[in-house]
């Protein structure tokens, strides 16, 4: 009887990928991509709408959130517009990182404006919808580009795919925060839980800032092993 390690043992290299695959993926982050663009703008223009008729900052912050997630997709489709998507990772990732530190100063400016009584927002019954389905959409979205984007070995594949699950998240709390408005008159409810948001925000910015400046492997940077000590020491 073969017995079974208890604690698993370092994660051997990556194998490279077929030519043949790696098509197939980059023609796969390509398509999420164009996915991901398509809805958000879709997206932004409901919420920017929906939340300047119901005077609604939570759903005007949304609204921006989704054209930053524009801008953080838009990244990674003119970098694998390349024929060697591999040489524009860096200014891809420096992109993402800055759309990342957007959403929290938009997130923030709202919330914050909320919370000081700038705006009494009215019950908004389509931003309940979009914040259901936006809920619904954007974790699938992630974790699919995130899958691909690891098994391709794309730091900002992966860093964007982040950047859609902030999205989600963002998703949950507006929904609960337009939720408890419309039953309970929280109308600070939204505002706070979004200012945590942004504070993940602001930490996957630096994440993905500090993982193009430093001489991190790829297979870490996706998350695919962990970094070793004297990796760290050549981050600025």
């Amino acid at each position: 009887m073969t017995s079974v390690p208890l604690t698993p043992g370092p994660r051997e290299p990556l194998a490279p990928l077929a030519p043949e695959r790696r098509t197939v993926l980059v023609r796969r982050i390509r398509l999420i991509v164009a996915a991901t663009i398509t809805y958000n703008v879709i997206e932004a223009i409901v919420a920017l709408a929906a939340g300047t008729v119901a005077s609604s900052a939570a759903l005007i912050g949304f609204g921006l959130d989704s054209i930053v997630e524009v801008l953080s997709a838009a990244a990674v489709a003119w970098q694998f517009a390349a024929p060697d998507p591999h040489r524009r990772e860096r200014a891809a990732l420096r992109l993402i990182a800055v759309s990342f530190f957007g959403l929290a100063l938009f997130v923030s400016i709202d919330a914050a404006r909320a919370l000081l009584g700038a705006s009494e927002p009215e019950h908004s019954p389509v931003g309940i919808v979009l914040a259901a389905v936006s809920l619904a959409v954007m974790p699938l979205l992630s974790w699919f580009e995130r899958r691909t984007g690891r098994e391709l070995g794309s730091a900002s594949a992966v860093a964007d795919s982040k950047q859609t699950l902030i999205c989600a998240y963002l998703s949950a709390a507006l929904l609960a925060g337009l939720l408890l408005n419309s039953l309970l008159d929280w109308a600070w409810a939204d505002s706070v839980a979004a200012l945590v948001i942004a504070a993940f925000a602001v930490r996957e910015g630096i994440e993905a800032w500090r993982g193009d400046a430093c001489t991190v492997p790829v297979a870490v940077l996706t998350g695919e092993r962990e970094a070793e000590h004297d990796e760290h020491d050549d981050c600025c």
